[in-house]
């Protein structure tokens, strides 16, 4: 098993080129979380105003799952340090890479969970799935049968959280590979595939960069977005409750000084 732990313990400084701020545009609106064109207007203001809790010093886990040999790493590897090795080597257990982003001003970040696809890792690998936001589903747009496999791997991943806590995407990888024509046969089904398993889609190529930066800014502005609000509903329970223990306490103190009163007389 292979588990890379980042030799510093504080964060670096966030690159120049990950400060996002305007919501990226999704793949298709045919399959997509949401098409509005920017961050929901609750989100900006808290940003603004400095309500956005734990956000700034949260990890938002991301895991990517797949067939052997669906492009996990190189998709990984194209983001986070803008390489493409030709020379592939399976991935052996698990690995991942950390990335910060700066998303309205707030510092982001996400871990990436490369996995591996091989049937014999499946096991070490699940372990490692448990507690993901974000669950990337990796597909070759040229290979019809790791399509097929998608429900499987996505009922993997779900068996380690709740399904109504992480969000889905659909990535087709390869897509130098294929041509138009071969590529929007593959599309409808893939389209398809996402709605049906309520994730967004993207097709992407990590041999020529295609789509990968969009796709992986999404990713964070998606995430924090859902961080955001998530924070913003706990602030809000947590006044409501404050509001009760206080009216509480004061009808306490109010009855204790009618009793003392009326022992006195």
């Amino acid at each position: 098993m292979s588990l890379r732990v980042p030799a510093m313990s504080v964060f670096p400084p966030v690159r120049r080129d990950r400060v996002i701020a305007q919501l990226p545009q999704c793949f298709t609106r045919e399959a997509s979380f949401h098409t509005q064109d920017d961050f929901s207007s609750q989100v900006r203001t808290a940003c603004l105003e400095q309500r956005t809790g734990t956000v700034g010093f949260k990890i938002s886990k991301v895991i990517v799952v797949g067939d052997l040999a669906v492009g996990k790493t190189c998709l990984i590897n194209r983001f986070c340090k803008d390489s493409f090795d030709k020379n592939y080597k399976a991935t052996i257990g698990v690995d991942f890479e950390m990335e910060r982003f700066e998303v309205l001003g707030v510092p982001f970040s996400l871990q990436l969970w490369d996995t591996a696809g091989q049937e014999r890792f499946k096991c070490i690998a699940s372990t490692y799935y448990r507690g993901a936001q974000v669950v990337i589903i990796a597909f070759d747009v040229n290979d019809v049968s790791s399509l097929d496999h998608v429900r499987q791997w996505l009922e993997d991943a779900l068996k380690e959280n709740d399904p109504t806590a992480v969000q889905l995407f659909l990535v087709g990888t390869k897509k130098d590979l294929s041509s138009p024509a071969q590529y929007s046969a593959i599309e409808d089904d893939a389209v398809k595939m996402a709605a049906e398993i309520r994730a967004e889609y993207w097709a992407v190529s990590s041999l020529t960069g295609e789509n990968v930066r969009e796709f992986f800014f999404r990713v964070a502005s998606v995430a924090f977005e859902t961080n955001v609000l998530s924070e913003l509903e706990k602030s809000g329970k947590s006044r409501q409750i404050g509001d009760v223990v206080k009216i509480n306490s004061n009808s306490s103190a109010a009855l204790s000084r009618r009793k003392h009163s009326a022992c006195c007389h």
